[in-house]
């Protein structure tokens, strides 16, 4: 007996089980492809903040290497607020204060000097209390790490109690905000008697900075460093972004050389 008009096919629950294992398989690929690229993101994000605190680190230790030794006496809560000119122990350290806070500093060293403000300034957007700012009329340019011609450290000489601006044409940018908006967030210069050399006019100093990503919202204070860190989704979920926050600490120690 022939059975006419009878089809082969899937069930209405065949067809759903083959859909929703294909939706899984998807959703799968989508999540893997999704971590990869965050992945990747961090990793781009960790190398441009090393590459660029390398940069600094190298650019910072051949220019006192080419200069003479320079005094860098703290002042009140370590900072350094005042310039003494000498002849032979000349202050090149200025830390620029906003109230308490220090918003930027300049480091002049003999050939060049070095001019910054730091993140969280700089994402205040406020120019009145800083400056370190270039004169008119490239004034509402950002400042973050510069390289200024000064061979007479004028930048570190104040001027009826004011520190001159900067001139944009004889300044070299050193830290590009770039996609991932990177900033200074800290920096110390510090030496001690027993590093110079009276034999060979030769001082080392001791230099730390921190450079990092500058969303603001995604940092926060360690508690048990004093040092800033990126936000933990775990700990700190609210603005924590792992995949495209980093901050990292270097320490060097760079060396004057008595160029004279």
């Amino acid at each position: 007996m022939n059975h006419v008009g009878k089809q082969k096919g899937f069930t209405i629950i065949e067809l759903m089980l083959a859909m929703s294992f294909v939706s899984v398989l998807l959703i799968a690929i989508a999540m893997t492809v999704i971590q990869i690229s965050n992945i990747y993101n961090r990793g781009l994000t960790l190398k441009e903040v090393n590459q660029a605190g390398l940069s600094i680190a190298s650019e910072l230790q051949r220019g006192i290497a080419s200069s003479n030794s320079f005094s860098a006496d703290p002042g009140v809560g370590s900072q350094y607020l005042k310039i003494k000119v000498g002849v032979d122990e000349t202050k090149r350290y200025v830390i620029q204060m906003s109230g308490s806070v220090p918003n930027g500093g300049r480091l002049c060293v003999g050939q060049y000097s070095y001019i910054w403000n730091y993140g969280k300034f700089i994402k205040s957007g406020d120019t009145s209390s800083s400056p370190n700012l270039y004169s008119s009329p490239d004034s509402n340019v950002q400042i973050r790490f510069v390289k200024v011609f000064d061979s007479t450290a004028s930048y570190c000489t104040p001027i009826a109690g004011a520190l001159p601006t900067i001139k944009f044409s004889d300044s070299v940018e050193l830290l590009n905000k770039s996609q991932h908006d990177l900033a200074i967030h800290n920096f110390s210069l510090t030496t001690t008697p027993t590093a110079f050399d009276s034999t060979t006019g030769q001082r080392l100093y001791s230099i730390e900075f921190m450079i990092g990503t500058n969303d603001q919202n995604a940092l926060t204070i360690d508690l048990a460093t004093g040092l800033l860190k990126c936000k933990t989704p775990n700990l700190d979920a609210q603005g924590a972004d792992p995949y495209y926050c980093s901050v990292s600490q270097f320490d060097i120690v760079a060396r004057a050389s008595n160029a004279q």
